[in-house]
């Protein structure tokens, strides 16, 4: 690729990443609706069970699972 298609390529890119966060509305998280009812936050020790032990947990309980349950004939 020369130069010329290269600069076309990230004009292309930047002008397509730059149209999408203009055109881009915003979440509106803080305004609330009828009916919003938040319940309490998370503590950091939640946060972290749920978010990274549990599926770490996960993660090794289906792994060993297939390791245990593996019928392929083992090679010698």
């Amino acid at each position: 690729m020369d130069k010329k298609n290269a600069m076309r390529a990230g004009a292309v890119a930047a002008g397509t990443t730059l149209m999408m966060l203009l055109m881009s509305s915003p979440a509106l998280a803080l305004t609330r609706d009828d009916g919003d009812d938040p319940g309490t936050g998370l503590s950091v020790i939640d946060t972290l069970g749920l978010f990274v032990l549990a599926p770490l947990v996960l993660f090794g309980v289906i792994a060993g699972l297939v390791m245990v349950l593996d019928k392929s004939k083992k090679q010698d």
